[in-house]
Formats: C-alpha cells, sequence, structure tokens
C-alpha cells in the first residue's frame, strides 16, 4: 500500500510534495490535472499511483491552461479538484485563470503552484502572489509539513465557502524537502458529477458558468473577498510567537518562517524578538496585523523572492497611522534582504543582527582557513549534458551544419534540457543565443525570418523537446508556415518529459494513469500543416548532417527535422548499453593530433577522459552509456565501438 493512504493518526514521513498529495485525498479530491514542472512534478505523480484505489481522475495535461480547465470543467460539476504547476505555468494559465475567478467555481478548487526561489531548476524565478492579489483570490502559503498536508485540505473548504479558486503556494525547500506528518481521516464516500446551468446568470450554484454581467460578478466577487479575511482572522494557521512586547517583529510566511525561527536562536534573540507567521497572505487579516503591529515600532518582513508582503503590509500599515503612529520597516525595499535568490538562515540572521546590533559568533580563523584550502581541492565542473545524451549529438550536427553553411546562422532556444546550449560552449558548441519560454524559440524564428528586408540575411534555426511540441509550439509553428518564413525546425524527441521525470505527453501512447492512449504524431501534425518533415536519429551524424545541410540551402519555407533518441536515463535506456566503447591507444596521437584533443576538449562527453599521464583519450567504462557517437567524431578513428553483449 502505497504511504499516501496511510491509516488516520499515523505518523509519516512525507516529502512536501506528497504532504499536500495527502491533504487534497483528506479533503475528498475527485480530479487532479496538472503540467509537470520542478519543483512541483511528485503532486500529480504520487496521486496517479492512488488513483485507482481511491477513485480519481489524475492526468498530465497537454499545458498548464488546459489542465486549469479540466479542474475547473470538475469543478463546475460539483467535485473536488486540483490543478498544479510551477511559477511559470501560471503564466500560462492565466488567461483561463482571469475568467474563471470571474465567473467563479462550485466544487472546491485549488490552484497549487510550486515556486523556485534562486531558478534552481528554472530559467527564473518568478513570482505567482501578484496574481492572487491581481485576480482577488485567497493566497495560503504553508511553513511546515503538517501545514502542507491541513492547510491543503482546508484551501478546498475554503474554495467552496466563497465559490471561487483558492491559491497555494509552495517553494522548493518546501516541496522537495521532508518531514513528519500526522495523517487525517480520508473520506468514504466519493461524490458524484452534476452540472447545473438553467439557473439565474447570478447565481453561480445553479446557472451558466459565465463572467457576465462584468460588473455585478466582480462586486459579488470583492465582496465574498471581505468574508475571506474574516475567515483569516481567527485562521489557526496565522500564529505569533515570542515576547508579549518584542523589540522587533518579524512577519513572514512559508519557509522563510523556519529560516527566521533559526535565525533568532543563532543570535540568541528569542526574548527579544518576536514572529508572526502567516498561513494566509491575502487577503491579509487587518485586525490580526493592527494587533500585532501595535507591539513594537520595528518590522522585519522575511519573504521570498519579490516584497509582495512588505508592499500590503506596509499599504495597511498606512491606512492605520493615525491609530499606530509611524513605524520603521526592514525588508527587501530597504535592502535588509536581498530581493533575488533564495534566502536561508544565514542570510537572516546577517539581517537580523545589523537592525538589533548583535554579533554573530564569528567561526575560528583556523577553520576559514581550512575550509578555503578544501575548497581549491574541488575540481570545477560545469552543467554539461550526460553521458550518451542525444541532445550533445544533436547540437554537434547543428553547429557543424551551420559552420558548413558559412552565413552564421543561429538558433533560437527553448526551455528543457537542451537549455544548456546557451549557458556553456560545452554543450551547444556556440548555436543558441536567445533563450526564454516554452514555444518562444519558434516564435522568435518566426519574427527573424520576416526581416529579409531589412538586410537580415543570417539562415534561422530553432529546437525544442517533444513534450514542449505539445504544450506551446503547434501555434508558433503554424504561424510560420502561414507567414511562409524560412526557418527549420528542429524537434528533440527523446520520448518523454525528461527533464522533470519522464512524464508522459500526447505523443506517447501511455498516460498518467498507465493507461493505453492514443499517440498524437508529431510528424503527422507536421506534414498536415503543409511543412517538409524529415525523421533522422541525432547519433547517425552523417545522415543527419546531409539533411540539415540540405534544409539550409532550402529557401522559403518551413522545415522540420525530428531528431528521435531517447533519452539516455529514460527507463528504457537506463543501464542499457548498445555499444562497449575503448580508446585504442597505438591509434591516438593526443595531443599530437591535429585535431586538437576534439574528444575531450571540445565534444567534452563526460565518459571521455584526457589521461595525463599517457597523454591519451581514455573512455570512463563506468558513465560510458554506449552511445557510440564520439567513435564517429575522432579523426583518427581510434574510438572503438563494438556491439554490447548485455
Amino acid at each position: 500500500m502505497s504511504k499516501l493512504l496511510s491509516p488516520a493518526r499515523t505518523q509519516v514521513l512525507f516529502m512536501g510534495n506528497e504532504a499536500i498529495a495527502r491533504g487534497a485525498l483528506e479533503a475528498g479530491l475527485n480530479v487532479a490535472a496538472g503540467y509537470p514542472g520542478t519543483p512541483s512534478s511528485e503532486i500529480i505523480e504520487s496521486l496517479a499511483h492512488v488513483a485507482r484505489e481511491r477513485k480519481l481522475y489524475v492526468e498530465w495535461s497537454t499545458n498548464e491552461k488546459v489542465a486549469l480547465e479540466v479542474a475547473a470543467a470538475a469543478s463546475f460539476a460539483g467535485l473536488r479538484s486540483m490543478c498544479v504547476m510551477k511559477q511559470n505555468g501560471v503564466n500560462v494559465a492565466s488567461d483561463f485563470l482571469l475568467h474563471l475567478t470571474a465567473s467563479g467555481t462550485r466544487g472546491g478548487l485549488v490552484l497549487v503552484t510550486c515556486e523556485d526561489p534562486g531558478a534552481l531548476s528554472s530559467v527564473n524565478e518568478g513570482e505567482s502572489r501578484y496574481f492572487a492579489r491581481m485576480l482577488e483570490i485567497p493566497l495560503l502559503e504553508p511553513s511546515s509539513f503538517q501545514e502542507a498536508k491541513d492547510l491543503t485540505k482546508w484551501a478546498f473548504e475554503l474554495s467552496e465557502a466563497i465559490g471561487n479558486v483558492v491559491m497555494l503556494r509552495s517553494v522548493t525547500r518546501m516541496s522537495h524537502a521532508s518531514g513528519n506528518v500526522i495523517c487525517g481521516k480520508l473520506p468514504a464516500k466519493s461524490r458524484r458529477a452534476k452540472f447545473d446551468y438553467d439557473g439565474p446568470v447570478m447565481d453561480s450554484r445553479t446557472g451558466p458558468m459565465i463572467s457576465t454581467p462584468v460588473v455585478a460578478k466582480h462586486t459579488l466577487h470583492q465582496k465574498k473577498l471581505k468574508g475571506v479575511e474574516v475567515l483569516f482572522e481567527k485562521s489557526p494557521f496565522n500564529r505569533y510567537a515570542g515576547p508579549a512586547k518584542p523589540q522587533l517583529l518579524i512577519i513572514t510566511s512559508s519557509v522563510c518562517f523556519l529560516y527566521s525561527q533559526e535565525a533568532i536562536k543563532m543570535l540568541g534573540l528569542h526574548k527579544k524578538v518576536g514572529i508572526l507567521k502567516l498561513g494566509c497572505t491575502w487577503p491579509l487579516p487587518p485586525a490580526l496585523l493592527k494587533k500585532h503591529l501595535l507591539k513594537t515600532d520595528k518590522i522585519l518582513i522575511v519573504e521570498e523572492v519579490l516584497s509582495f508582503l512588505e508592499e500590503n503590509v506596509k499599504v495597511l500599515a498606512a491606512g492605520m497611522l493615525k491609530q499606530m503612529g509611524s513605524k520603521i520597516f526592514y525588508g527587501k525595499i530597504d535592502g535588509s534582504l536581498p530581493s533575488v535568490g533564495e534566502l536561508n538562515p544565514d542570510i537572516v540572521a546577517a539581517a537580523l543582527g545589523k537592525i538589533m546590533k548583535v554579533k554573530r559568533k564569528s567561526l575560528p580563523a583556523d577553520y576559514t582557513r581550512k575550509l578555503q584550502k578544501a575548497a581549491a581541492l574541488v575540481p570545477v565542473r560545469e552543467q554539461t549534458f550526460c553521458a550518451g545524451c542525444p541532445h550533445r549529438a544533436s547540437f554537434w550536427n547543428i553547429h557543424n551544419a551551420i559552420a558548413l553553411d558559412g552565413r552564421k546562422g543561429f538558433v533560437c532556444g527553448d526551455i528543457g534540457c537542451y537549455s544548456m546550449a546557451a549557458l556553456s560552449p560545452a554543450t551547444g558548441y556556440h548555436t543558441m543565443p536567445t533563450l526564454h519560454s516554452m514555444g518562444s524559440g519558434t516564435g522568435l524564428a518566426s519574427g527573424f525570418a520576416k526581416l529579409a528586408a531589412f538586410g537580415f540575411d543570417k539562415p534561422i534555426l530553432t529546437v525544442c523537446g517533444d513534450s514542449t511540441f505539445y504544450h506551446a509550439v503547434i501555434p508558433a509553428l503554424i504561424n510560420a508556415q502561414h507567414n511562409r518564413a524560412d526557418i527549420t525546425f528542429i524537434v528533440l524527441d527523446n520520448a518523454g518529459t525528461a527533464m522533470t521525470g519522464f512524464q508522459p505527453h500526447p505523443g506517447l501512447p501511455t498516460s498518467a494513469l498507465k493507461e493505453t492512449v492514443p499517440a498524437v504524431d508529431i510528424a503527422a501534425i507536421c506534414a498536415a500543416i503543409g511543412a517538409k518533415v524529415m525523421i533522422s536519429d541525432p547519433f547517425d551524424l552523417e545522415t543527419t548532417s546531409k539533411i540539415l545541410t540540405s534544409f539550409l540551402e532550402d529557401k522559403g519555407s518551413v522545415k522540420v527535422l525530428i531528431l528521435r533518441q531517447a533519452c539516455a536515463l529514460s527507463p528504457e535506456k537506463k543501464g542499457k548499453k548498445k555499444f562497449n566503447v575503448k580508446v585504442n591507444d597505438a591509434l591516438c596521437l593526443g595531443e599530437s593530433c591535429g585535431c586538437n584533443r576534439l574528444c575531450t576538449r571540445i565534444f567534452r562527453c563526460p565518459a571521455l577522459i584526457w589521461d595525463r599521464i599517457k597523454k591519451k583519450a581514455l573512455v570512463d567504462e563506468v558513465i560510458c552509456a554506449g552511445c557510440g557517437v564520439c567513435a564517429s567524431i575522432c579523426p583518427q578513428k581510434a574510438i572503438l565501438k563494438t556491439e554490447a553483449t548485455v
């Protein structure tokens, strides 16, 4: 039995995302949809594993907007539903979300956004909290694993009470860390779907689910939000700890509460500093804030990443100036805390110590010297593709084709593992100078290709992954074809959403529930819009190079090349080698070769090593995935590959 189905009153070690999933189950979840994105992916995966036992419908949707629409349909039918995504996904879903919050919901609908301060696995550290304020929906932020479960369960109840979406925000250190959680009761009965729509237009329970009349519904929506303020005033998820009359008040939320607790302990300030921890961060409960702001004249607001909470607290305090008098606020705006990146106890302690004029006990000088000496011994490691990654071969082919063409073409990039081609010459070979949101590479390429009238004459290529193709690329590709953009569009098809854990997408014949479903073929879609389509194996350098060269010569149309090879870490390939690869010392000329160490200095697969003693290339058999591509790039044919027997 999955630990997600543990009996009530059992203490279980849950990852934060699992705690959120358990909370949804305890709330009587019926439908869950999402799009994979770190750090959110484990929520849908955990629910999919118990879908049959709990009679759930769970899906990986084509993108986040569609996922929210699937969840909304369930809510309209009176079911409890959840939509899960990372911070970038809220931007994608925001178009429908704006309309959904206007029409309202029926069954509890919780939008879970798992955000990534510090951009540990993202191309930005965008904030979704501002959407809650802009759309006037409640925002909840758990600060512990127990709270992640309990707050999720309560979010469904709150959603049904106000007839609208509730946003639950997690961050990487909450989603991916683990802690003990005491389980509650799982409901025995499931709801039955029923969609009524014949009632009055202003009745969101029986009428049509539409956003008009806009002003009337907006007025009703704001009235409900005032009711949320009242609920938040008494919420047990907002609590104060510390002296009755603190010298400094910390107002915080999410994992920053844990950082603040530790910082106070580090500086020994528990008798001087109090913490107001908010689990309900929008709308702010004014009476609760007033009660605690009256305790002191100094307030430090600790949050990630931007000054969302600080701004809202200051606005509220400004409206109470006559009752409370002036206050000194510390936080992001005055520079006490950084406005970029993750926080941690050390950063919070530094700010706290400066405000309170307390010096933290420094480390011994010899310890610091030893640490610096040890750090110097750590080898420099750059980001690079895994051994056997098809993307390395793809970009090798792309770089060489552009070089042979001679017109200094370039690649408009996209989001995925292949984003690393924009960061390092060791992965992209100087080919990808643009990188933005999912699908934007193809849109940018379409735009660049229409600049010939302004003297622009470089060949334009663009890449995307197979999952990204379905998520956001199709409209841009249709635009390019319709407007006769001269681009070479390359799909790096590695048979799954590889970057986030190999979740299925519409191009595969399996669903999140492991059911057999129709696969939607990328090549057929591209051919259907009239594009020229070819398929190749990126490990076949000769064939792929010929296709790319011919595509760059073919002017005035959209050309599609699907480079199809499964990820080296995918379940079907992991631990299996197609070839055994080794270097023949007699043939390897090392630094005397005219290639200038092409294999280890330029191609730079992690499995290719420079033996400093022998002055020869060497294959690390433990790391080598057996793709055999390196044998094709060695001009001396010193790298040998033989069919693997296992």
